[in-house]
């Protein structure tokens, strides 16, 4: 029998020589290599359990492991599940496919051949069915285990109480039971694929299939089990096209009006829509066909089925969609996308918060013309912050440092303070530990002695010294002023990105003074206790460092701080949301706490458009700072509120988050699937509620929605005439949009002025101003969070921010006082240009810093100021307001536009003369003597001579400014348009 010949030893021949004896180990050295063995097995054992144990003693340190333990149950659940069950559905289908199998028979190569691999799987059949089952399981686990935040959104979802405008299903469908149904299908596709591969190679090797074997390909049993997977698998496909009939609410596409268009248009209500349904119907009749196979034993009727249902797909599925497009909305694509549009207006509208947005007409030139009156509403307008958090900080580190331990975060912040019993805009920073600036860098130094910042500064926003330096309003080490007693000591920080070991018996440096170093051990209870030796093994290995596990520096009292940044704690302690950009301090009840603006997210809400939160939010700030970044839980989003605000103590690193957004069903289902982990909004104390704000980031994605959606009609909305765009930043070279400005304002609606975030627009590829944009960001008042726009007219031409910067450079005087003030290595930086409403116009101030001579950090040195075409550029703010409100300032040419002449327009002045009088010349050669001069002081530290120098350049510039200006009724030239001329006037 052939059979029996495989099975024979093989005996072939061959030439014989002497055996050679491999001797086996000795026992010693099978000893030592089994031993090696049983440490290496331990050595990796432990190095998973030490990342479990530290994370586990980490959440129960901020007491939060109950996060810990939901989010753990959750995934090790669902591995568990999903793992059996595609562990299950293989090896079923193995197993019965084996079950199945016919007879063997040799009369064929083919089956001669598979005889071979039959009979050698044949003692391994069991432990290679385990393997083979254990494999798709763990895969399918791990994969399933990921979805975490999918189960526990759908188990937990809460209504929306909306409603979408195509299927009238709520909102929370979409955003929370959708996703999981479509893990779940997708699961189950996996598993009937699998499924049916691995039904299929037993079925071929056993013989139920044959490929090449004469007589019937397949036997009636393998015919039977693999219809039947095939029927799942199709029936899985009818149930895919009856979710995908939903999915079109929420489904992105390309469309003219927008660049990320979400929910149905025509062709999707009027051809994909029917056609899912038809191809579900179809689906459901070839899926019983391929059951009836069980009874027909014929794939005859099942696969005509299939292959009509695949014929339909491209034909219902894409063929008449592309028709429909083609023949019925391109022609009238307007009328046809009207009522979709108006859907995705009213849907985005509503999930980004931008809904009570409130537009009004603004006319962009001033009403008055008495220019006293406007002079005094200027301060009742807004409080005009000349310090700007993202220029200055050099300059508190170079004043406020003490130390090169410390160091100030690239870009400072802006909150509010009490001074006088009237609140201002304050610039405020804390002084951190910097551990590029450790005297000896060491693993004692940088763990152990430095660890942990001093102090608070902070400086008036609204004004400077007379050396152009901040006015502090609390400095010094240790730090004191208006803010009182506080615990001035900072173990949490944004730039505190390593661990210490603080508590035990060596001794931290508090901070130095005329006396000598202070030492200090930490008095908190935050952290890791090292008491434990076993706590000090898993630390060693986690973070890499034996010196852990044996360091006399450990001892009894010694704790290990880590995850130190104010959002790796909140994001680890809330994994479900979102964290702004931007977390800043605040002294709060004798403590400093950094405040966290925290967002809930999700991108299946129908109808809304998506948008990119790392995209959205990016600005020439987040060019140069990449802790600013904001890294979405997901990619792309459709839903956001700020629904969570939370605050981190710097000395203790305690975290609590608060309930912000009380009606956001989101934040609602996460407080659910995590129970007491987010208190009430009545916790928030009044003296926190006062240092609350509206978060940059979520004004960010606001502002770049309604560059689109701040129209209401839906005909404007195609046609695309109202589009507008967030402006490149002028005053730097990144080509990023400019930031959003926190500051005290006030809207033309509004009484008084009110902490206020604002920015501006432009019309689409253009550069002239179409609206400006402010936030009530203060939540002491009603109307927290209202949008409000000043739009302006685009019959005329106001000038934009890149506009209003060019018009700045390009003055004579300004450019040759810029040039001066850049003598030497001397750089000129421009500060925040700031845009305020005002009487129908808009004033724009832009304060203006140089880093001169020795001296490596900016100093406010001049102002610039234009209103209703008059500019002015002076030492101080107020002497800037009092030229340009006080008729003498510089009438500004507006810039040439799209449409409007470059002559001599109302509004416009002649160009200047290039023939300067010889007086000017000599007082602008005087001005830059003085400024050599006042150079030279600086580098010698001379002070007082710098003093005089700054006195005698003042004197100068005052001389070329009159000497421009002289002459008896402008006979004599001007350089530019005489102080008498008003912007209307031609001269």
């Amino acid at each position: 029998m052939p059979t029996l010949a495989f099975q024979m030893p093989d005996r072939g021949g061959g030439p014989t020589g002497p055996r050679i004896r491999v001797g086996r180990p000795s026992r010693r050295v099978r000893t030592l290599l089994m031993t090696l063995g049983v440490l290496a097995v331990l050595g990796m054992v432990f190095t998973m359990f030490a990342g479990f144990w530290t994370d586990w003693l980490w959440y129960r340190s901020v007491d939060y492991s109950s996060v810990f333990t939901t989010t753990l149950s959750t995934k090790i659940g669902l591995f568990v599940v999903f793992g059996l069950l595609m562990a299950v559905s293989v090896g079923f289908n193995i197993w019965l496919a084996h079950r199945l199998r016919p007879p063997l028979s040799a009369m064929s190569m083919e089956q001669q051949n598979l005889d071979r691999y039959r009979m050698g799987i044949a003692p391994y059949k069991k432990w290679l069915l385990l393997g083979v089952t254990s494999l798709v399981g763990l895969i399918a686990g791990a994969s399933a285990s990921s979805q975490w935040r999918t189960w526990l959104m759908w188990v937990n979802g809460v209504s929306f109480g909306q409603k979408d405008p195509q299927f009238n299903l709520d909102v929370s469908f979409y955003a929370f039971d959708l996703p999981w149904y479509r893990f779940l299908l997708g699961f189950g596709f996996a598993a009937a694929i699998l499924g049916l591969i691995a039904a299929a190679l037993t079925h071929y090797l056993y013989g139920g299939l044959r490929i090449t074997s004469p007589g019937a390909r397949a036997t009636a049993a393998a015919t039977g089990h693999l219809s039947v997977l095939l029927g799942i698998f199709v029936a899985l496909k009818a149930i895919a096209y009856w979710l995908d009939r939903y999915g079109l609410a929420v489904k992105s596409s390309d469309f003219k009006a927008t660049d990320s268009w979400t929910g149905l248009r025509y062709v999707d209500a009027n051809a994909y829509l029917p056609a899912k349904t038809i191809l579900f119907c179809i689906a459901v009749i070839c899926a019983l066909l391929f059951f009836a196979t069980l009874w027909r034993r014929t794939w005859q009727l099942p696969v005509i089925g299939f292959g009509l249902m695949v014929l339909s797909a491209i034909l219902i599925g894409g063929l008449y969609p592309a028709i429909v497009q083609k023949f019925q909305v391109q022609p009238n694509e307007q009328a046809k996308e009207a009522p979709y549009v108006e859907k995705n207006l009213a849907a985005t509208r509503e999930a980004y918060g931008i809904d009570d947005s409130q537009v009004t007409e603004y006319p962009g030139v001033a009403e008055t013309k008495d220019q006293a009156k406007l002079r005094d509403d200027v301060a009742n307008a807004a409080s005009i912050r000349i310090m700007d958090p993202n220029i200055v900080s050099p300059t508190f580190q170079q004043l406020q440092q003490i130390r090169n331990y410390y160091a100030f975060p690239t870009n400072l912040d802006v909150d509010r303070y009490a001074k006088d019993g009237k609140e201002q805009d304050t610039v405020i920073g804390l002084r951190e530990l910097n551990y590029a600036g450790i005297p000896k860098r060491n693993w004692i130094n940088d763990h152990f002695r430095y660890t942990h910042g001093y102090g608070v500064v902070a400086a008036e926003g609204t004004s400077a010294d007379a050396g152009g330096r901040p006015a502090f309003t609390e400095s010094d080490l240790p730090s004191k002023g208006d803010l009182g007693t506080y615990e001035q000591r900072v173990y949490y920080g944004e730039r505190t990105t390593t661990y210490s070991i603080v508590g035990g018996p060596q001794k931290e440096i508090d901070y130095s003074d005329d006396s000598g170093e202070k030492t200090y051990s930490y008095k908190g209870d935050s952290g890791v206790n090292l008491d434990n030796p076993m706590n000090r093994a898993a630390y060693a290995v986690a973070f890499g460092e034996p010196q852990i596990l044996y360091s006399g520096a450990i001892g009894e009292g010694s704790r290990i701080l880590y995850n130190r940044t104010p959002k790796e704690r909140v994001e680890a302690i809330a994994p479900w949301l979102t964290i702004d950009g931007d977390a800043y301090p605040a002294v709060i009840d004798g403590r400093i706490q950094w405040i966290v603006d925290a967002y809930t997210t999700t991108n299946g809400y129908p109808y809304a458009s998506r948008t990119t939160l790392g995209d959205t939010t990016a600005d020439s700030l987040t060019a140069t700072n990449d802790q600013r970044a904001v890294v979405a839980q997901q990619n792309q989003v459709n839903y956001i509120r700020n629904s969570v605000k939370a605050t981190v103590d710097a000395y203790s690193g305690e975290v609590k988050l608060y309930q912000w957004d009380t009606q956001d069903p989101v934040l609602k289902t996460w407080m659910k699937a995590f129970p007491d982990t987010v208190e009430p909004r009545s916790e928030i104390s009044r003296d926190l509620m006062d240092h609350l704000r509206y978060p940059q980031d979520l004004f960010k994605v606001q502002r770049e929605l309604l560059t689109r959606y701040h129209v209401k009609d839906a005909n404007t909305f195609l046609s695309g005439s109202e589009v507008w765009q967030v402006p490149d930043d002028p005053t730097n070279k990144t080509g990023e949009t400019v930031p959003p400005y926190y500051l005290s304002m006030k809207m033309p609606d509004q009484d008084e002025q009110v902490f206020s975030l604002t920015t501006t627009f432009t019309p689409n590829g253009r550069d002239n101003l179409s609206a400006f944009m402010a936030v009530n960001a203060d939540p002491g008042t009603g109307d927290y969070g209202k949008i409000r726009i000043l739009k302006l007219p685009t019959s005329t031409t106001v000038s934009g921010p890149k506009q209003v910067q060019s018009q700045f450079n390009s003055q004579q005087d300004i450019a040759e006082t810029i040039r001066l003030l850049r003598g030497g290595d001397s750089e000129v930086e421009y500060g925040n240009l700031l845009t305020v409403p005002l009487d129908g116009g808009l004033l724009y101030v832009e304060p203006v810093y140089v880093r001169g001579g020795g001296l490596k950090y900016p100093l406010l040195r001049k102002v610039l100021v234009t209103y209703g075409g008059q500019t002015a550029f002076e030492d101080t703010l107020e002497q800037a307001l009092d030229k340009v409100f006080g008729g003498e300032g510089t009438p500004v040419e507006p810039p040439a536009d799209e449409g409007q002449d470059e002559g001599t327009d109302e509004g416009t002045t002649p160009p200047p003369s290039t023939q300067q009088p010889s007086t000017v010349q000599e007082a602008l050669n005087d001005a830059q003597k003085a400024f050599e001069a006042g150079q030279e002081a600086l580098k010698n530290n001379d002070w007082e001579a710098y003093g005089r120098a700054q006195e005698d350049l003042e004197d100068a510039l005052r001389r070329a400014e009159e000497a421009q200006s002289g002459g008896a009724g402008g006979a004599r030239s001007s350089p530019r348009a005489t102080p008498s001329a008003s912007p209307g006037s031609n001269s």
